[in-house]
């Protein structure tokens, strides 16, 4: 089973608690023998700052959340932040798991509103807690462990606007400029992707225009608006290029998954398409309608399904 973001997501995190739960226990051992000294304190977690990877602040806490010692980070000790109140902050309100390392969810810091994440290590003399070492850690600092996370293949389907759901029967479609012109559209549209290294388009049939990226410059989007859309000229401004070969969509089936688009279209006055896309190298198509729901899928589960899923009885 392909995992979900959520799955990656945890998968970073045992890879990042593993890193810390040597270093951070370490620390807290040589807390113990010290607490609550605040300079000794201090001294501990200077010479053993390095030691814990990527780490942005350490400090010392008591078991009420206000910390006894400065924080310390690479330029050295930040001794305003002694007697700071930590204990309405996210990683405070997360219960410590019974082994005493806790890796906080992610949050957005105070100092710079970014996403961060925090370590605690608790500490103990004769079985009593005194309080915990605190690491804090940018989410941007932080290596990825594994490899780059893929959404998942199938079908999903998100709901849109509440308020245009509710209305959608008190409306109708009105033909655009592309839709009055829609087959010279969808043929540009097909010649760009097959033939001069367009990989991607979003096609907004309501407003008459589209969103196009190419090999070419990938970084940037174009817009064609309606008269570019009816004028195959356009084609000359963009060079040949050949298909590319490790694009999921073949090349052949460009052309049916226009015309499954315009069948949504025209099908249903009510419920029509207003935007759709496509991505060659990933092979998905999306699909928004007149009543905001949105649909990603395989452009073959696309192709599988007529009007009749959307519009009739299998609805």
């Amino acid at each position: 089973m392909k995992k979900t973001w959520k799955d990656a997501v945890n998968q970073q995190r045992v890879e990042l608690a593993r890193n810390l739960l040597t270093p951070l226990t370490n620390i807290s051992e040589a807390c113990e023998a010290v607490w609550p000294d605040r300079e000794a304190l201090d001294k501990i977690l200077l010479d053993n700052f390095e030691k814990v990877p990527n780490c942005l602040f350490l400090y010392a806490l008591d078991t009420c959340g206000i910390q006894v010692s400065d924080n310390v980070s690479k330029k050295g000790l930040m001794p305003e932040h002694f007697e700071r109140d930590r204990s309405h902050r996210p990683y405070m309100c997360e219960p410590v798991p019974s082994w005493g390392f806790l890796l906080s969810d992610a949050y957005l810091s105070l100092r710079a509103s970014r996403p961060s994440i925090t370590a605690l290590q608790v500490v103990h003399r004769d079985g009593v807690t005194l309080g915990y070492i605190g690491a804090d850690f940018d989410l941007r600092d932080l290596p990825v462990t594994g490899s780059v996370y893929e959404e998942k293949a199938g079908w999903q389907q998100i709901k849109g606007d509440p308020a245009i759901r509710s209305a959608v029967f008190h409306q109708r479609r009105v033909d655009s400029p592309l839709d009055k012109n829609f087959d010279v559209g969808i043929a540009i549209i097909r010649e760009l992707m097959k033939e001069r290294g367009m990989f991607q388009t979003v096609l907004h049939f309501s407003s008459s225009r589209a969103t196009i990226w190419f090999i070419d410059d990938p970084y940037r989007y174009r817009i064609l608006d309606h008269e570019a859309l009816s004028d195959p000229d356009v084609c000359l401004l963009y060079p040949a290029r050949p298909y590319p070969k490790d694009a999921l969509i073949p090349a052949n089936r460009i052309g049916a998954i226009l015309r499954a688009m315009k069948k949504l279209r025209f099908t249903d006055e009510t419920f029509y398409l207003r935007s759709a896309s496509i991505n060659i190298f990933n092979g998905k198509v999306s699909l928004t309608f007149s009543c905001d729901g949105s649909h990603y899928m395989d452009w073959k589960e696309f192709l599988e399904k007529d009007e009749n899923f959307w519009f009739g009885t299998n609805t």
